[in-house]
């Protein structure tokens, strides 16, 4: 055997286990046996994209032009379609040239903007639950992530400013997301206002995560921190269309803010990529023009999974509120239904048992503990479904293959 030695770098090995390997893993595994495996996971929209969209993106594939390199931030008509977004729905003026940046998914965006911030010894002010990757991105980075007890009110702003106020140096980033992913909690205008003025007194830059923002129900509108006044002094905000449009394999998103942040980041970007396919950011473009009423049909289709879930969950006996916004539910399960297991173990056990795929609030941070997050993807049978097979392994009757 060779003694040849291949080592990964520092920041490979601080990264932390990614628990969500270990479920997948599992669900191919179940799968490969022939279980029926109902995947509320993951937040991967099952439904398919406008059909002008799709159109538009077979007109455009066609055409050679669009099959040569792309600008790395964006063709022109794109990011000037993202600023007339931004006025005519939260009332937000932007520079199409300078305020705005198309990212391969606000992912890949997200990352990079960490890494043109971050530097080994920084710190990033990080909510407890969080998307995983307002964690890993600041740690591929080299910076340290400082948890903080999520939430959406004064005592979560203070808690900020006591970190921002005692620790040295002071953090250089804050992290928000709301509507939020896993928790789907939600703020109303007034909080931007304050978060900006916390910024601009400790001198923290604020990205804002905005992925669900136009995924709401019961008539609330998500506020865009960019509509607090000054906010674009302090800050930018990631957007997608993903979750609005269906056009998650599309990866397209967006930056937009700050103009020295979005200039850092494009400055990045140009070293590592060529930009998106022409022919996706074409039907992008048509996607923001035509699609309005598509996302509100969407949104109706959410609203109605999302009572299924809740009444469900209420009905065998987990604790949980109606979210306002976001794709998913986040819920918690009582000791009694899992046996004592913690939520890792426990939808690992569902998954095993159940043959149901949901997300465990343990993966998202500690504060997570005792959650669940279900995502709103798959139709009303399907998830009726799920509830009664997590129903019956509660009950201690494990569901068994027919054979």
């Amino acid at each position: 055997m060779s003694d040849f030695k291949i080592e990964p770098a520092s920041r490979i090995k601080r990264l932390p286990p990614y628990l969500f390997g270990q479920l997948n893993a599992l669900k191919l595994t179940k799968r490969q046996q022939g279980a029926d495996i109902i995947d509320l996971g993951m937040g991967n929209p099952m439904d398919p994209a406008p059909q002008i969209v799709i159109d538009k993106l077979c007109e455009a594939s066609r055409d050679p032009r669009n099959h040569r390199y792309s600008a790395s931030k964006g063709i022109k008509n794109l990011r000037k379609e993202v600023a007339l977004k931004y006025e005519r729905k939260w009332g937000v003026s932007l520079d199409p040239e300078t305020e705005v940046l198309a990212c391969i998914g606000s992912k890949e965006g997200f990352s990079h903007m960490c890494l043109a911030l971050m530097e080994p010894g920084d710190t990033a002010v990080v909510p407890d639950p969080a998307f995983p990757i307002h964690i890993y991105g600041v740690a591929l980075a080299g910076g340290n992530v400082i948890s903080v007890p999520l939430g959406n009110d004064q005592k979560f702003l203070d808690t900020i400013a006591m970190v921002c106020e005692h620790l040295y140096p002071k953090p250089k980033l804050l992290i928000l997301n709301y509507p939020h992913n896993p928790s789907a909690m939600t703020v109303d205008p007034g909080f931007f206002e304050t978060v900006v003025e916390l910024a601009k007194r400790f001198g923290i830059i604020v990205i804002h995560d905005f992925a669900y923002g136009e995924t709401t129900f019961d008539g609330y509108q998500a506020p865009s921190f960019l509509a607090a006044k000054g906010a674009k002094d302090v800050g930018v905000e990631f957007t997608t269309m993903s979750k609005p449009y269906n056009m998650a394999g599309f990866r397209v998103g967006f930056v937009a803010g700050n103009k020295k942040l979005i200039d850092y980041l494009a400055t990045i970007k140009g070293y590592y990529d060529y930009g998106i396919f022409q022919a996706i950011q074409i039907a992008g473009i048509i996607a923001m023009r035509h699609c309005d009423q598509d996302i509100l049909t969407l949104n109706r289709k959410y609203q109605t999974r999302r009572d299924v879930v809740c009444e469900g969950l209420e009905r065998i006996g987990w604790s949980v509120e109606k979210p306002r916004a976001s794709m998913f539910v986040w819920a918690k399960f009582s000791a009694e239904h899992s046996r004592g297991l913690g939520s890792i173990e426990y939808a690992m056990d569902l998954m095993e048992h159940a043959e149901v795929a949901i997300a465990p609030g343990r993966a998202f941070g500690e504060n997570g503990e005792n959650y669940m997050r279900i995502a709103l993807v798959e139709n009303e049978q399907r998830l009726r479904q799920a509830i009664r097979n997590i129903s019956r392994y509660s009950q201690e009757k494990p569901i068994r293959k027919s054979r």
